[in-house]
């Protein structure tokens, strides 16, 4: 799937210093919660970009790191994760970043096994 192929969830893209920023924590801690799955981030534009909506109040969306080690353990990139987190999901009914944000944890990354 590409992004091409559906219409993802509008969110901005937030580069490292725009991170740094929003964050409040320096460039090592940022890279920090890239390196440890608390964001994700694609290239695009030739930078690193994260997904403003994996930001929620000042910090990484608590429940999109549990959620990536299991899109990672279905086999999906980085970007495939990010991909699939922001595209309509039939099974879920809404995007499952839009899920993860409702706090339907569970039911998101009983999906996201189910892609094994």
């Amino acid at each position: 799937m590409t992004s091409d192929d559906v219409s993802l969830y509008e969110t901005e893209w937030l580069t490292l210093p725009e991170l740094v920023e929003v964050l409040g924590e320096p460039l090592g801690r940022v890279r920090r919660l890239l390196d440890e799955f608390h964001l994700v981030g694609t290239r695009r534009d030739g930078a690193l970009k994260v997904p403003s909506v994996f930001i929620v109040d000042g910090h990484p969306l608590p429940s999109l790191r549990g959620t990536v080690f299991a899109l990672h353990d279905a086999g999906f990139s980085d970007d495939e994760a990010i991909d699939w987190l922001l595209a309509p999901e039939d099974t879920i009914g809404v995007a499952p970043i839009e899920a993860l944000l409702a706090g339907r944890k569970s039911e998101v990354r009983r999906v996201a096994r189910a892609l094994a």
